[in-house]
């Protein structure tokens, strides 16, 4: 069955290695609370292993980009996937806190290596009929893999310690590495690209310094990768928060670690559902608007002061209702944008270098947002104007999303 899938649809083994590489951007989260016992490791510290990944994108991930396009996208793939799982077993070994961070520093440019060619492959081993969809479901592979390890994390670490964990992830990692191997043919050479200000018959081969120069001169790289962080700053600081935020409420009890993980999940909901309405016909903006007003409306519900009629508990759903809205519809934005990069790259040859410069705004995103609600938070003395914040990136995305459209239109003609 496996080779069967594998033979029939390459793409889902492609979107198959994005989720493992997620695993490892979310198998922190829950082992926090074991490192801080086993390892000594400070709040501080906790939170620069969270960020260390976002870090290395924000830093690195038009760099990526550029190696992926470079090396070969399979090749790539096979690098990141590679140092993910080496990096994760011999944090499995760890006795200090800073041997764990530089690793965690390594598995941020694996993880990179892994996701940069995703979209490119895709679009290689896809047929153009289905092209969308399949954009939309990789879309989905950092909600999944995020899920996958708030989900299964507690109940591993509690049976096998951190280290198991850290184990488990990396024997998965090189499993998936084996699979992409077998699974995905082998890379085409780039195709010689003509200079676009010179239309004559000689050729020259694409450089990482043309390949920069098309991409960050190109406006839209820069429309979709703004659109990104909008979007990933305000998901992450929301989600990253939530289980602060159950805390506090305190009126989910035992279910509360299966109400976080379905919130990250739902997000795939989204993503999937892109894909499906692209190949429909229905329009990239109509989706992006649909995504940030979605989370604007969802981002009220949960967080603002509104005073639900009602006991504490139906409160508590209602606005747990919210961020479900929140998540799941402004999945919308993951995939659309995806599919728009394949469109919007400046040639064939620099689709993984646009995706490494999304990546790179958007790991930007991810890093300010968190620190950006919680400083609201932290001056209003509580989480009810988080949807203020969250609700300014809605506004903006909203801007920008009519400038996507606006340069669709001139793509075209």
């Amino acid at each position: 069955m496996i080779v069967r899938l594998s033979q029939r649809h390459p793409e889902v083994v492609v979107v198959l290695a994005g989720v493992s590489a997620a695993l490892h951007v979310g198998k922190l989260s829950p082992a926090i609370p074991v490192l801080r016992d086993a390892l000594g490791v400070s709040l501080l510290q906790a939170g620069f292993l969270l960020s260390l990944v976002q870090f290395a994108g924000m830093l690195f991930g038009l760099v990526a980009g550029l190696l992926a396009d470079s090396m070969g996208l399979k090749r790539s793939m096979l690098v990141g996937l590679t140092v993910l799982s080496i990096a994760g077993a011999l944090g499995a070994l760890a006795e200090q806190p800073g041997h764990l961070l530089a690793l965690r520093a390594c598995e941020g440019f694996g993880f990179l290596l892994t996701v940069m060619p995703g979209p490119a492959l895709i679009r290689r081993l896809t047929p153009a009929a289905h092209m969308q969809s399949a954009l939309g479901m990789w879309g989905a592979y950092m909600p999944l893999g995020t899920a996958l390890a708030l989900a299964s994390g507690p109940m591993v670490i509690g049976l096998a310690d951190w280290r198991g964990w850290w184990l488990l992830m990396a024997g998965l990692t090189m499993v998936m590495a084996v699979w992409v191997a077998l699974a995905i043919g082998p890379d085409v050479p780039a195709a010689p690209v003509a200079p676009k200000a010179r239309r004559k018959a000689r050729t020259v081969q694409v450089t990482w310094t043309l390949r920069v120069r098309r991409t960050l001169s190109s406006r839209g790289p820069w429309l979709v990768a703004l659109c990104f962080a909008l979007y990933s700053g305000q998901w992450l600081a929301v989600i990253g928060f939530l289980p602060s935020v159950v805390a506090q409420a305190g009126r989910f009890g035992s279910a509360a670690a299966a109400l976080l993980a379905l919130a990250a999940l739902v997000n795939v909901v989204g993503n999937v559902a892109s894909g499906r309405l692209l190949q429909r016909g229905v329009a990239a903006r109509h989706l992006l608007a649909a995504g940030f007003t979605a989370m604007a409306i969802g981002a009220v519900i949960a967080f603002a002061d509104i005073g639900w009629s009602g006991s504490p508990q139906v409160t508590a759903m209602l606005r747990y209702g919210g961020v479900l809205l929140f998540s799941m519809v402004g999945g919308l934005i993951p995939g659309t944008l995806f599919s728009l990069a394949v469109r919007l790259a400046p040639d064939e040859a620099s689709v993984s270098t646009t995706v490494g410069w999304m990546q790179q705004l958007s790991a930007l995103g991810q890093f300010l947002g968190p620190p950006l609600v919680a400083w609201v938070a932290a001056s209003a003395g509580g989480w009810h104007w988080t949807w203020v914040a969250t609700g300014s990136c809605c506004l903006l995305g909203l801007v920008v999303a009519q400038r996507i459209h606006r340069q669709l239109k001139h793509a075209r003609t």
